[in-house]
């Protein structure tokens, strides 16, 4: 599949095969690559750009370790906006956000809402 104009490009997801502490699943292996673009869920985000994951560490040890920084986009629901998430000296900011505005259908409270558009915030 490609992604490109020149319809190269190659999609690279995180190999997840064993549980780590608190059974929180880690990557157990796979050929390692330098992605230039980065895409994470969000449980949380601020307007500094931080965000709370789901509890590894490995969005920002993956990007302390890479040799060169890619553009990185968080993904998740509008609903998920905190004032701050209080980040720590390890914590990597995103350089974008995709925001689902609709709330999550397990939190709807009536008819499920439409479907917005994403839009970016930079």
């Amino acid at each position: 599949m490609g992604f490109g104009r020149d319809g190269a490009g190659e999609l690279a997801l995180p190999v997840v095969l064993e549980k780590g502490v608190w059974n929180i699943p880690v990557p157990a292996g796979g050929v390692a690559t330098l992605p230039d673009i980065v895409v994470a869920p969000v449980v949380g985000y601020d307007d500094a750009g931080f965000r709370l994951g789901y509890g590894g560490g490995f969005y920002d040890r993956t990007l302390a370790a890479m040799s060169s920084r890619p553009l990185t986009f968080g993904v998740g629901y509008v609903l998920a906006k905190l004032p701050t998430i209080y980040p720590q000296w390890h914590d990597i900011p995103l350089d974008r956000m995709i925001i689902y505005r609709a709330q999550p259908s397990h939190l709807a409270l009536g008819p499920r809402p439409q479907r917005a558009a994403m839009p970016l915030v930079t």
